[in-house]
């Protein structure tokens, strides 16, 4: 999915408003209640009957009771608002290609001429039509006076998310159009003017944006293109390697300084000037022929494209012996890695040596991608439904994201001053002591009999904020399970009881442990620690279970 699939614009800002406003009151029909509520049972019935594979993140119960909740309230409901239900309903599925049309302009939509994006540190304005400059680099605090937190809370449902990455990368936009912050209870009512709570040079200010007809502003991969009538938060006077010669698809340079190529590549698809196997074959011709000890690919940007042209890339990396060793070769990873770019890292993590720096991905390990156009009858709005499963990992090892083994973000200070904080990670990463995959060197310890050393190891590695993207109590509590699951009662037990020792606070460790014990036989510890977990989490999900598995143990069922 791109994040500015809409119509042209390039008049100036007033004047493209007034001509809109005065063409939508000329042209606009709205849309009957019979048309809309025919539409919805015509994307019902088509999810059903063609794309049932992607009730997987959400149920056909749970889609069909939101149908009849909307169909319900259409009567009493704007354009907009049915609209947006129709949003909600798509973007349930949460894959990021299955999205509806919104920008089509079938619904009048208008959206704030202002970049968010969302740094370490909170969430900017990174980009500004001049007539608001005043507002460029403000950190948002507040959105009609509702808490920036609350807002983001009540906007996701229409983000057909995969991840929280996902609404970093795509989902800030939905905050900037008025018709949705009002379908989603952000607006008490429609209004065009949105008011703003900004914190600035350490003061709290309060600034006005008007909305203008949704349009195409100048950008590049999610940042403001500055020039002309749009500012940007950062030092233009310089640029960073990862916007540097942002016209190109890709290219590389070398840093002689550190003998290392830097390659960024920002779309799966074919350079003009170049295409991908003629650019690679060079690329890798001169690091074979040239004083080069790393080689860092900059994917931090790439949301997809055409996954069959990775094949030169993956199989490039592979045969280059020189770079295609631990800690020579480096992928940063980021907020729009997406789609086929999703493909090429899965793949450079299953074949290569890499080592993954940055951020998150945007997309699922394994997803529903390439979607096909659903036209709903009355409206002519296109729903985009997703029919292609890639999976490039084994279901088990499935998540979320790829995630950083060094995980570098950004805050808005480093971005304005041209800081690269990923980029320097990769070029000061010193190799010694460093593990690339925690869970393959814990289970070498547990399998060679040295059980001894896992915890003292990972007690080591937590306090390190290189692992900091390693997530210790999911991965070891699936070993543990995958244990109990295999009748390794007493080995599963082992696993357990060292994350109650690693995370004594967290529920779901004590109720794990609880489980092992009882499928062992010991119901007593079983009991004692059901106990623990409901004392940890009285009120929550964990808590609740541990209480069904504590009356079913005395039950004897």
């Amino acid at each position: 999915m791109k994040s500015n699939r809409y119509p042209s614009w390039k008049a100036p800002l007033l004047a493209a408003f007034l001509f809109f406003f005065i063409t939508a009151l000329q042209s606009q029909t709205d849309f009957t209640t019979t048309q809309w509520q025919e539409d919805l049972r015509f994307l019902q019935k088509t999810v059903h009957k063609d794309y049932p594979f992607l009730f997987k993140k959400t149920t056909a119960e749970t889609f069909d009771r939101a149908v009849e909740q909307l169909n319900e309230a259409i009567p009493s409901m704007q354009d907009h608002e049915v609209l947006a239900g129709l949003m909600r309903l798509v973007a349930s599925f949460e894959y990021g290609h299955t999205v509806l049309g919104y920008w089509e302009g079938k619904v009048t939509l208008h959206e704030l001429p202002l970049f968010l994006y969302q740094f370490d540190d909170g969430i900017y304005i990174e980009g500004i039509h001049s007539d608001f400059k005043e507002s460029l680099g403000g950190r948002v605090i507040a959105i009609e006076g509702m808490p920036i937190e609350t807002v983001l809370e009540k906007m996701r449902p229409v983000v057909p998310a995969e991840n929280d990455q996902f609404v970093k990368a795509y989902g800030l936009h939905y905050l900037t159009i008025p018709e949705l912050l009002h379908a989603q209870g952000v607006t008490d009512k429609l209004k065009m003017n949105i008011d703003l709570t900004l914190e600035k040079d350490g003061q709290e200010v309060k600034q006005t944006i008007a909305a203008v007809p949704m349009a195409r502003f100048p950008s590049n991969y999610g940042f403001v293109k500055p020039g002309g009538d749009w500012l940007s938060a950062r030092d233009t006077t310089q640029t960073p390697l990862y916007l540097n010669k942002i016209d190109k698809i890709y290219f590389y340079e070398y840093l002689p300084e550190q003998q290392t190529v830097y390659v960024r590549h920002s779309q799966i698809q074919d350079d003009p000037s170049q295409d991908i196997p003629a650019f690679y074959a060079e690329l890798f011709d001169f690091i074979e022929n040239n004083p080069v000890e790393k080689l860092i690919l900059d994917v931090r940007l790439n949301g997809g494209g055409n996954n069959y042209k990775n094949k030169p890339i993956v199989t490039g990396i592979i045969e280059t012996e020189k770079i295609n060793v631990p800690g020579k070769f480096f992928v940063i990873i980021g907020r729009r890695t997406f789609s086929a770019c999703q493909n090429l890292v899965n793949e450079l993590h299953n074949y290569t040596n890499a080592i993954f720096v940055g951020e998150p991905t945007s997309e699922n390990i394994n997803f529903y991608g390439d979607n096909r156009p659903v036209t709903l009858p009355n409206t002519g709005i296109k729903a985009l439904l997703s029919f292609a499963w890639w999976q490039d990992k084994p279901q088990w090892e499935n998540a979320d994201w790829l995630a950083p083994q060094i995980a570098k973000g950004m805050t808005f200070e480093q971005y304005r001053t041209n800081q690269d904080p990923a980029l320097q990670a990769a070029l000061d990463f010193e190799g010694e002591g460093f593990i690339s995959d925690p869970m393959t060197y814990f289970t070498n310890l547990f399998t060679s009999g040295k059980v001894d050393l896992i915890m003292p190891e990972a007690q080591k590695m937590m306090a390190d904020s290189r692992y900091s993207f390693f997530d210790f109590e999911s991965e070891f509590n699936t070993a543990g399970y995958n244990l109990l699951n295999a009748d390794q009662y007493q080995e599963a037990i082992f696993v357990f009881t060292m994350l109650t020792n690693l995370f004594p606070e967290s529920a779901n460790t004590w109720d794990s442990l609880a489980e092992g014990y009882w499928r062992a036989g010991d119901k007593e510890k079983a009991r004692m620690f059901y106990k623990k977990a409901i004392e940890l989490d009285p009120d929550g999900n964990i808590g609740k279970r541990a209480r069904l598995m504590l009356k079913r143990l005395e039950e004897g069922k």
